[in-house]
């Protein structure tokens, strides 16, 4: 299996390749200019030889060109010294040319127009390349005689080939360098900036072996909500844990009661058949319920969907009245479509069921159920469920008791004091809040429990036929 690479690697690789290609470009566009600048100073250089050739010309009175070079160091007095000169007739014949051109072949093309300046680059058969300028003059020699000549000077260019070598080599090894630098130090910024991941590996791979409870804090604010999620989920996972060590307990301890009634009873001989039936329907209950209480989700809500709440809220309210048919019962509901759940659709279910389940037995004849998203609350307490009756109320004496296992507002009415307890539970798995108080349009109790929510995906609602 190949293995994959680092996140550092990736990034490294990442800004190196469009800087590489960006440092490329840049020499490409520094040796154009370069070689440009320099094509540009070799015309003016030029330009200035025929300047100075001009100035330095005479014609004979035999029609010949006599031209003294004012430089007896110039180039153009040394023979294949790499500068020549010529001065020809508008028609081509040479009047002149520089001693440099000994031994020297050089094409310096048809004459030009007078007025008209014409630079080119020519390779000799040799191989050398020159750079030829000619400039055609109206030269005024005399007082109102004047002679069309052209001026052409060329010059090797060997020595500007070494210098834009030269350049191009130093454009690549500082560059070069320049991208060493930059890479290494990328490499070291990455170091550093990347420990944070590097921590969050080992801190994992500590809580997998057993040494570490959960994450540390600290994290920078890009890997924070990871590792809060993650503390969520070994909470949750330990929760659950604990949870279902709770359930076994529970369960043994509510069996042992109908198990002694059970013994009692076979001791006692025949005729307790009723007792032992009804021991046996108590039993079953208390089973179904602890198993009930295993399968829920544990208040995970790392990767859970959004479950909406409308559809969880009609089929109680369908399923309410038809148990509680023999009261005079309205249920009004208030459940936006897109309130959603970030849980399990069991959890949710079962904390409604047993909220609206206890408002229909003790409400006179209305139960109101609403929910909203509050954006202005955090994730984990943004779903707000608000279950209210017009029956007798809690008391606030006894807000906080009803919470408790097996208790009840009211100790002679029938029930097991389970349902607010297993709501209770819910809330806390899940990290919510709950309040009870009183209703203040039915003046019954009120029930508001926050819970993790987030807004239902519409699109991907299937639709109620």
């Amino acid at each position: 299996m190949s293995r994959t690479p680092s996140i550092s690697r990736q990034l490294v690789f990442a800004v190196a390749v469009p800087l590489v290609l960006s440092f490329a470009l840049t020499i490409v566009v520094l040796d154009r200019i370069f070689r440009d600048s320099a094509l540009q100073a070799l015309r003016e250089r030029l330009d200035q030889e025929v300047i100075a050739l001009v100035t330095a010309a005479e014609l004979t009175d035999t029609g010949r060109m006599d031209l003294r070079l004012l430089d007896p160091e110039s180039r153009l007095s040394r023979p294949r010294s790499g500068q020549y000169a010529a001065v020809r007739t508008a028609r081509g014949h040479i009047l002149w040319s520089s001693p440099s051109m000994e031994g020297v072949a050089v094409d310096y093309g048809a004459p030009v127009a007078i007025g008209t300046t014409d630079f080119y680059q020519q390779r000799l058969a040799d191989g050398t390349e020159l750079g030829i300028l000619n400039r055609g003059l109206e030269w005024d020699y005399a007082p109102g005689n004047s002679a069309n000549l052209v001026f052409s000077v060329a010059e090797d260019l060997a020595g500007q080939r070494a210098r834009l070598e030269r350049f191009r080599r130093q454009l690549v090894a500082w560059f070069g360098a320049l991208a060493l630098l930059l890479l290494a130090v990328l490499g070291g910024l990455l170091r550093r900036v990347l420990r944070p991941v590097r921590r969050l590996e080992q801190e994992i791979a500590e809580v997998d072996s057993g040494s570490r409870a959960q994450l540390g804090e600290g994290f920078p604010r890009e890997l924070a909500g990871v590792a809060r999620s993650l503390n969520a989920l070994l909470r949750s996972e330990r929760a659950r844990i604990a949870r279902y060590r709770d359930t076994l307990g529970n369960l043994a301890h509510g069996l042992k009661t109908p198990l002694a009634v059970m013994r009692s009873a076979l001791a006692g001989g025949p005729g307790q058949s009723a007792t032992l039936d009804r021991e046996i329907d108590r039993i079953a209950q208390i089973v179904d319920h602890q198993l009930q209480r295993a399968a829920t989700s544990g208040g995970v809500t790392l990767g859970q969907q959004s479950v909406p709440v409308a559809p969880v809220v009609a089929d109680l309210r369908t399923a309410l009245r038809k148990v509680h048919s023999g009261k005079d019962l309205a249920i009004d509901t208030d459940v936006p479509a897109d309130a959603g759940f970030a849980g399990d659709r069991g959890d949710v279910m079962e904390l409604l069921g047993n909220l609206i389940d206890n408002a229909c037995k003790w409400c006179r004849g209305i139960v109101r159920v609403s929910a909203r998203l509050d954006p202005a609350r955090p994730v984990e307490r943004r779903l707000v469920l608000v279950v209210e009756d017009d029956g007798p109320g809690i008391a606030p004496a006894d807000r906080g008791r009803v919470l408790g296992r097996g208790v009840r507002a009211d100790e002679r009415a029938s029930g097991h004091g389970l349902g607010l307890a297993m709501v209770a539970d819910t809330v806390a798995l899940y990290g919510g809040e709950l309040f009870i108080g009183e209703s203040a349009g039915l003046h019954g109790a009120r029930i508001e429990v926050a819970l993790p929510g987030r807004p239902v995906d519409m699109a991907v609602l299937p639709s109620r036929g």
